[in-house]
């Protein structure tokens, strides 16, 4: 009983710390600070948008992808993130809601979730419109395509 007691504390414990490990991504919303960001290091800019409190297929990718481990250590080392948001019941103060309709406005983003990928420079060099599966080990594929453009 006692090993079996052991045995369920360190899965909850090694559970807690995976789930730690994606949530410590840091996702901005402030894409000129992303950029200065990006261009110092040398890595692109990825913008999500979302509707995160209530879009079911941002929902899911967030799950699949972006809050996974492996995605995460990809960030870490490649990417700078700007989330831009249009939540229904999160509040946004009313300058990010502004600038999130501008970036929507200014990437002809018509559905969610869309990621849009930059360079350093702020030039657009690919775009994933809506969901697609495959989990992260294709959002990353396709990422270090862009990249290598």
């Amino acid at each position: 009983m006692k090993i079996m007691k052991k045995i369920l504390v360190g899965l909850a414990i090694g559970c807690v710390w995976l789930q730690t490990q994606a949530a410590d991504l840091a996702w901005g919303t402030d894409l000129p600070k992303a950029l200065a960001q990006a261009k110092s290091e040398h890595k692109m800019v990825l913008l999500d948008f979302t509707g995160s409190d209530w879009c079911p297929w941002c929902i899911k990718f967030d799950k699949e992808v972006l809050n996974t481990d492996q995605f995460a250590d990809y960030a870490k080392a490649h990417l700078e993130l700007v989330l831009v948001d249009f939540p229904h019941k999160k509040e946004q103060s009313a300058d990010l809601k502004a600038a999130n309709r501008a970036l929507l406005k200014k990437y002809n983003v018509d559905g969610f979730p869309t990621f849009v990928v930059l360079n350093s420079d702020g030039k657009e060099i690919g775009r994933q419109a809506e969901y697609e599966p495959g989990g992260p080990k294709t959002f990353i594929a396709k990422l270090d395509t862009f990249g290598k453009q």
